[in-house]
């Protein structure tokens, strides 16, 4: 999500055609168009900051870039969703304390100039239809086609990979949350109808055909961001650490929680203070059930699938403790609905999207007595999207 906004509804007006027309109508000229997609995570959360698994794919909500070479002095930044304008010196994309959409690009620049690559002036016009503050990771797909937009319009020659690190890299530095490489990962790497299993320690990665058959994915928005979610979200990472720093007196091979059992866990469970030890636990469960998950995949059991997804929401709710009390109330409306296989929160926590495994001739049904349901116990609306998996980050060939 992006720090500090909440979810909004979508857009009524979007696509490459609305970016392309915007610029042109700000700047005079035809844009280069590039699309970078939000994404899902399966099953794996909180895992990827330990080196752990996770298993993202990309969908068909994305933003959209429309760039160009300036022939001003400095750089322009133009946002359609929030109507506003941006210039800076391309020499010092210092971060702003508002708007803060703009850090996520400025830390990109930031980045490529820290590399010694050559940036010029220019002007850029975004739009995207990923909801904010649903879980959808808009955050990494602003750094990562911002930074793919670059690259492609000064001709930088940089790896993909290596604008993973650089979109990671500004997220941390100027936006301050700690991320790890899922989002930015998924976002850039992202294939069609495809899942993957990354290893987020070697960044190796397998990429499995999501064959849902008769099923369908079902986001369902509670609409809510808890204001726990910014500190907690470091909060969580530093309790993990503080774990691997208690078992690396007796294990020093040990690098992250990726290399704990749970052997090692309850043998010094004694020496763990407060939760650190029901972190830990979730984060190195969490580690095989992504594994055991890719071999459901692999086997088409979709139905264990989904009971390693209600087994990730029970572990994120209960040890982790990065779930609320809307998150809870619709997994536990999805466990009791027929056809529905899978379920759990999905994202950083505190509020967001759950993720549902939901037979198609039965979808709107759900979602009916879901919606109706979360109304009654909340008052508040809850919104849902049906996605589908598309590739990660690329130039946009079809304008429409």
């Amino acid at each position: 999500m992006l720090k500090g906004e909440t979810a909004k509804p979508e857009h009524t007006k979007f696509g490459p055609g609305v970016v392309r027309d915007k610029f042109i109508g700000l700047f005079g000229k035809s844009p280069l168009l590039f699309r970078s997609p939000g994404r899902i995570n399966l099953i794996g959360e909180h895992t990827d900051y330990n080196e752990g698994f996770v298993m993202p794919a990309a969908i068909d909500r994305e933003m959209i870039f429309a760039i160009s070479v300036s022939t001003g002095e400095q750089a322009s930044l133009h946002s359609l969703k929030h109507d506003q304008t941006i210039t800076f010196d391309i020499g010092n994309p210092a971060r702003l304390k508002a708007p803060m959409w703009a850090n996520y690009m400025l830390g990109v620049v930031r980045r490529y100039a820290d590399k010694g690559h050559t940036i010029g002036p220019f002007n850029c016009v975004v739009d995207g239809d990923i909801p904010t503050g649903a879980g959808l990771s808009s955050s990494a797909a602003l750094e990562c086609g911002f930074a793919f937009a670059l690259n492609a319009l000064f001709d930088l020659k940089v790896e993909k990979i290596e604008m993973v690190h650089i979109a990671q890299w500004a997220e941390h530095h100027y936006v301050g949350v700690m991320c790890g490489i899922m989002d930015q990962f998924a976002s850039m790497m992202g294939a069609a109808d495809k899942a993957f299993v990354l290893d987020c320690r070697s960044l190796s990665y397998q990429y499995f055909s999501l064959d849902l058959r008769d099923y369908t994915i079902v986001l369902c928005d509670t609409l809510v961001k808890h204001s726990l979610e910014g500190t907690e979200y470091n909060t969580r990472r530093a309790e993990c650490e503080s774990g691997v720093r208690i078992l690396k007196r007796y294990y020093p091979e040990i690098k992250s929680l990726r290399d704990v059992t749970i052997e090692m866990l309850q043998k010094h469970r004694g020496e763990f203070e407060g939760k650190i030890f029901d972190r830990c636990k979730y984060v190195v469960e969490e580690n095989q059930r992504v594994l055991a998950a890719a071999d459901d995949l692999a086997h088409g059991n979709l139905k264990s699938f989904g009971d390693k997804m209600y087994g990730s929401h029970e572990g994120l709710s209960k040890f982790y403790e990065v779930s609320c009390p809307e998150l809870d109330f619709l997994v536990d409306i999805a466990r009791k609905f027929p056809d529905v296989i899978g379920s759990r929160m999905m994202g950083g926590g505190f509020g967001g999207c759950t993720i549902n495994i939901v037979a198609k001739i039965r979808m709107a049904d759900f979602v009916k007595v879901a919606a109706e349901a979360y109304k009654n116990r909340f008052n508040t609306n809850m919104e849902h999207y049906v996605v589908a998996l598309r590739p990660g980050t690329s130039a946009v060939t079809d304008v429409t």
